[in-house]
């Protein structure tokens, strides 16, 4: 099993500090999550239906009723290949660890390529795949870019899959809108209701694709992929535009301070939802700020550490305390800075 932030516990136990003791910047999830209500008993008690509105909500909100909903984004990462022919796969690096990993689990030969999707393109690979914004470095990718991708891989043959894990606090951003319609019928898109609406545990995430590809999804997933208290609280979370509305403007606030607190300890990219510190050293301020009780997420071999968002002023100090502890010496960053795709 490949690496996660949020692994809360086994820092716990490695640093000998209890879990109740940590603040948990590891994972890039909304720390003031969407309110969840008191749920309806039939709600736990009945088996899930799919005309209960969640479709409707989605659809909706992301402006496209071609989508199937899954148990977490994670759940079409990992079906996803297998339902594809099997080719090559150029994935624009780093990115989300699960997707080159299922998609190499499930036969394709899969080409890592740094930082660019104009250079994923000219691999000329059947698939391109790619995070907008990019997990972990930030990079964020114009929608014109995409569709121009998206344009350009169906007059190949091939496919666009995006994956929109973090997007919501910047919407005018994504192409889930266009894609499997008529305008992108070879775009792929995946979206969370973890990251923003902060309710990674519920698993509810959704693919927007061609209707044959969807039919195909939910022919292998079954029946009652989403449990019918996930979807209860997926679809009131999806209607709420006013919280939407606060939360978006209070994420970006809180993302552009947090980037600000990093700024002076290397070079800083960021979005919304996390911040992305590049230095040499990475490794030991991981380590620094773990036996201070404050959880990251460390991708040594690329010489990053990201930061989620603290959830509260008390919280915001601790870190700050914390990186003022650290030893009076240069950020050195490592080759091959975090840079944007135009």
């Amino acid at each position: 099993m490949l690496e996660h932030g949020g692994r809360l516990r086994a820092a716990a136990a490695r640093y000998g500090i209890p879990a109740g003791d940590w603040l948990d910047l590891s994972t890039g999830i909304n720390p003031d999550p969407w309110p969840v209500p008191p749920l309806p008993a039939s709600a736990w008690q009945r088996l899930p239906e799919d005309d209960d509105g969640l479709e409707a909500a989605a659809a909706s909100l992301y402006g496209n009723p071609g989508l199937l909903p899954v148990a977490g984004s994670q759940a079409a990462i990992q079906l996803l290949p297998a339902l594809l022919p099997r080719a090559a796969v150029a994935c624009v690096s780093p990115l989300y660890a699960e997707h080159p990993h299922c998609w190499q689990k499930a036969g394709h030969r899969v080409r890592l390529i740094t930082g660019s999707l104009s250079r994923a393109l000219a691999a000329a690979t059947p698939y391109v795949l790619l995070c907008n914004p990019n997990n972990p470095t930030a990079t964020a990718h114009t929608r014109a870019a995409l569709l121009h991708a998206a344009s350009e891989l169906k007059r190949r043959g091939g496919w666009l899959i995006v994956d929109e894990a973090f997007i919501d606090p910047t919407p005018d951003d994504s192409v889930a809108d266009l894609a499997g319609t008529p305008a992108a019928p070879r775009l792929i898109v995946l979206r969370s209701l973890g990251k923003f609406f902060g309710l990674a545990g519920a698993r509810v995430g959704f693919v927007l694709a061609a209707p044959e590809l969807l039919q195909r999804m939910r022919a292998e997933l079954g029946p009652w992929t989403v449990s019918g208290p996930a979807r209860s609280v997926a679809r009131r979370a999806l209607a709420d535009l006013d919280w939407q509305r606060t939360a978006r403007h209070r994420l970006l606030a809180a993302g552009e301070r947090l980037r600000g607190q990093l700024a002076a300890h290397g070079e800083v990219r960021g979005t919304a939802l996390f911040a992305t510190l590049r230095r040499a050293d990475s490794a030991q301020l991981h380590d620094h700020l773990a036996r201070r009780g404050i959880l990251t997420r460390l991708f040594a071999e690329h010489g990053l550490l990201r930061f989620g968002l603290p959830a509260g002023e008390d919280d915001w100090q601790r870190l700050h305390a914390a990186l003022q502890s650290l030893p009076q010496q240069a950020a050195v960053t490592q080759p091959g800075a975090m840079h944007a795709d135009a």
